[in-house]
Order: C-alpha cells, then sequence, then structure tokens
C-alpha cells in the first residue's frame, strides 16, 4: 500500500518542480522582456533594442537582463545601459535596480528604481538617489535604438563625464576639466570685450 501512494505521489512532485523551474527561469521561451514589462504595467520602452537574452524569477520577481553591449539611449536626457542589467521587477515598478544611469546636465546618476504611481498621470518617476525625475510616459512607448557606448575620448569637450559615487563627485575623464578652462577662458574673453565696447561708448560724442 505504500509503495502504491508513493508512485501516486511520484507525478505531483514531478510537476510542481517543473512549475517551480519554469517560474524561476521564465526568458527561455518565447515571451520577452518587453512583454514582462507590459504585463507589470510598464511600459516597454524601458529597456532598448538590443537585449540579447534575459532571465526572471516569477516567484521574487528578480530579474537580469544581458545586452549585446553597453549603449546609450536618448529620451529627454541621455540614458546609458551597462551590458548587464538587474532588479526587482513588481507591478508598476522596478525595484534595486543596476546598469542604468542617467544624465542630467553634466553629470551621471546611477538610477536606483522606477515606477509608475498612477497610469492616468501619464507621468514615470526614476529614482536617482538624490532626487525623483518625472517623465512622461510618452517617451517610454516603443524600445528606443541604442548606440554603442563611445570611449571616453571621444566624447565632446562640452558633454564632461561627472559620476555621483556613494554622495562623492568623481570626474572619470579629463573632458570637464578641459570645460572648465573653455569656460574660464570664454568668460575672460566676453570680460574683454564688454570693457572695450564701454571704453568706445565712453569715447562717442555727448558722452562723458
Amino acid at each position: 500500500m505504500a509503495k502504491s501512494s508513493g508512485v501516486w505521489i511520484l507525478p505531483f512532485i514531478t510537476a510542481w518542480w517543473w512549475l517551480s523551474t519554469a517560474a524561476m527561469a521564465r526568458g527561455s521561451n518565447s515571451t520577452t522582456i518587453y512583454d514582462e514589462l507590459r504585463a507589470q504595467g510598464l511600459p516597454v520602452g524601458l529597456l532598448p533594442k538590443g537585449v540579447a537574452k534575459y532571465s526572471l524569477n516569477g516567484t521574487s520577481g528578480e530579474f537580469e537582463v544581458w545586452m549585446e553591449e553597453p549603449c546609450n539611449a536618448k529620451f529627454e536626457n541621455e540614458v546609458h545601459y551597462d551590458s548587464n542589467i538587474k532588479g526587482i521587477l513588481g507591478f508598476g515598478r522596478i525595484g534595486k535596480l543596476s546598469g542604468v544611469s542617467a544624465q542630467e546636465l553634466f553629470l551621471w546618476f546611477p538610477v536606483k528604481g522606477i515606477r509608475v504611481d498612477v497610469p492616468t498621470s501619464g507621468l514615470i518617476h526614476f529614482d536617482v538617489g538624490v532626487a525623483d525625475k518625472q517623465f512622461s510616459l510618452s517617451l517610454f512607448e516603443d524600445p528606443p535604438d541604442c548606440k554603442p557606448q563611445v570611449g571616453l575620448s571621444s566624447f565632446n569637450l562640452l558633454t564632461p563625464l561627472v559620476s555621483l559615487q556613494s554622495g562623492k563627485f568623481m570626474i572619470v575623464s579629463d573632458g570637464f576639466v578641459k570645460y572648465i578652462l573653455v569656460f574660464m577662458n570664454n568668460l575672460v574673453f566676453n570680460s574683454f570685450r564688454l570693457r572695450l565696447v564701454v571704453k568706445v561708448c565712453k569715447g562717442l560724442p555727448g558722452r562723458k
């Protein structure tokens, strides 16, 4: 009798193992990470084109995305994607995000989380640690093209690279130093030009 019970239990154990494995290793079938985002009420354009593969734990929501190569995409601001992106996917949000950075002026901030509080508001929030940035959901309707990461030496001097790590500013290229030098040079030149204009104006008839 005990042996017969074991035979009946075996199929249930097998089915349970198969379902658990499928839940913890989604991404191996025809479903894409964009489908997973859409199913959680998030726009598919949060991730760019060029995703090589992904994995998703259907129980915990932990996911990992492998890009073909590091790249930058353009929304309102420049967004950088590392070759490996991790986070926890939940309905209307992504928490503990790593591998994504957003540019603000001359600074690069790591994006730690993304959320959509009220879908009808048309807004999406990016948690960059020091601030909460709001963007229009319409910017992320489709996966954007993502240009391969440009080498540091190839960046324009007017785009200095500065990142915020652990509350400290860290210059990651000499672009910022060169930018300051260009700025100071222009400041001196404009100051000289202003003094010249004032001097000429004082020399005009009727001026003292």
